[in-house]
This record gives structure tokens, C-alpha cells and sequence, in this order.
């Protein structure tokens, strides 16, 4: 199992292990501080993207609507360059995190209209809950509390790969207009899909700080702490859709 095997794509082995060929002399050496500092950047370019977003959404959500889609697929595209070129990652990362602010401010702003009356507090608990486990799970791989081992690995990846397929799988049924209710309704099966969802959303943050940590002690050129910061960026995304998703949920059981 390799060192930096995880469920999160953009961090995959073969792009550090590729990375780690370069020369520390021209690029400069990677550390964890300075990967945390490039997140926290990019964390505020999609903050700050998505709040935009959200005041145009009331008055302008056709604006608002578009450039959701234009965040989603530009936001789609940069990760694809930056997966096949890290080495521009410090100049694409800054335009991804902006253009996913675009797509998640128009996902929270919808839903929060939708759920206006019945949970006008939606997204403020989504984003609590988000920072929250993101926080715990920093905390419990910090004290090693919870051990980042092959066999914990491969649980974490194969699962994520599971979850991959699952959704797949059902958007290709979804498309012949197969009745997907127990995988995206209220029921409690729905919500137990979600819960595990949500936990193995989490459990990639171990695996990327893992890869992180692993990339800094071993050399990993300077750019990298860009890519290292992009890759932590889509994990946190991707978890705080789906704790978004299981809030719907609950709330929309009778």
C-alpha cells in the first residue's frame, strides 16, 4: 500500500511520487505550515466568491444561477489542469477556489430559499458542521489519535471508490427514469446512506493530511504545497455538500 494512497484523486501517489523527481534547488522544498497557509488562502477566495454569489442571489438568481454552473464546470476544469500539470497549481488553485466559491454560493443560496420557512438556518449549521469535523478530524490525526495505517487506508480508499460507482451508478438509472427515492428521499435508509457518506467524507482529511505530511518530510518540491492545499480544498468541498445533503434530509421527514 503506498505511502500516499487516498481516496481524494488529486492526491493520489503517482502525482507526489512524480512531483518528488523534481529538484528542491530550482522550486524550493514543501512544509505542512506553508501547505496550511496556502488553504487558508484559497479558503478565502472561495468564501469570499460565495458570499457574492449569495447577495445576488435574492434580487439576480438567474446571475446567480449561471454563474453556479460556470463555477461548477470552470471549477471542473482547472482541477483536471492542475491534476496533469501540479506545477502550475500556485496559478490555477486561486482560480479554482474562486469558481468553486461560485458553485457552492449558488448551491447554499437555493437551498437556503428553499428551506427559508421550515429551516431557515440551513446553511449556517451546514458550515458549523463542516468546520467542526474538519477541526476534529485535523485534531485526532495531530495526536494521532487515530493512526493513518495501510489497513485504515484501504478501508478509506476502497470505500471512497464505492461511493464513486454508487453515484454513478444511480445518475446512469436516474437517466431512464428509475425511481432512486431510497438513495435520495427522506426515508431512513436515504439518511443512512448519507450519515456513512458523510463519514467516509471525513476520513479523507485524515488520508490528505497524511499525503501532505508524508510529501513535506520527503522533499516534495515547493509548488506542491499549492497542489497539497487544492487537494485538501475538493475534500472539504465534497463534505460539506454532503452534510448539506443529510440537513435536507432530516429536515424534510415528516
Amino acid at each position: 500500500m503506498g505511502a500516499f494512497e487516498t481516496g481524494n484523486p488529486t492526491l493520489s501517489e503517482k502525482i507526489f511520487d512524480k512531483s518528488l523527481h523534481e529538484t528542491s534547488n530550482s522550486f524550493g522544498v514543501m512544509s505542512v505550515r506553508g501547505t496550511i497557509n496556502k488553504f487558508g488562502f484559497l479558503m478565502l477566495m472561495v468564501m469570499s466568491s460565495a458570499i457574492y454569489i449569495w447577495t445576488i442571489f435574492p434580487e439576480n438568481p438567474s446571475t446567480a444561477s449561471t454563474l453556479m454552473w460556470v463555477g461548477a464546470i470552470g471549477g471542473l476544469v482547472m482541477a483536471l489542469v492542475m491534476m496533469f500539470k501540479p506545477t502550475i497549481a500556485g496559478y490555477i488553485a486561486p482560480a479554482y477556489a474562486i469558481l468553486e466559491g461560485f458553485f457552492i454560493g449558488g448551491i447554499s443560496a437555493y437551498f437556503n430559499s428553499v428551506f427559508a420557512k421550515s429551516y431557515p438556518n440551513i446553511i449556517m449549521n451546514a458550515v458549523g458542521l463542516t468546520m467542526g469535523v474538519a477541526i476534529a478530524m485535523f485534531l485526532l490525526y495531530n495526536f494521532r489519535i487515530i493512526k493513518v495505517t495501510d489497513k485504515l487506508r484501504s478501508i478509506i480508499v476502497s470505500a471512497t471508490v464505492g461511493i464513486g460507482l454508487f453515484y454513478l451508478i444511480t445518475w446512469i438509472f436516474s437517466l431512464f427514469g428509475v425511481d432512486m427515492g431510497f438513495a435520495f428521499g427522506s426515508g431512513l435508509l436515504s439518511i443512512g446512506i448519507s450519515l456513512f457518506i458523510v463519514g467516509i467524507a471525513a476520513m479523507n482529511l485524515l488520508l490528505d493530511f497524511d499525503a501532505i505530511e508524508k510529501a513535506a518530510e520527503m522533499g516534495a518540491p515547493k509548488y506542491m504545497e499549492w497542489y497539497g492545499a487544492f487537494g485538501l480544498l475538493v475534500t472539504i468541498v465534497w463534505l460539506y455538500l454532503e452534510i448539506l445533503k443529510l440537513l435536507t434530509k432530516l429536515n424534510s421527514r415528516d
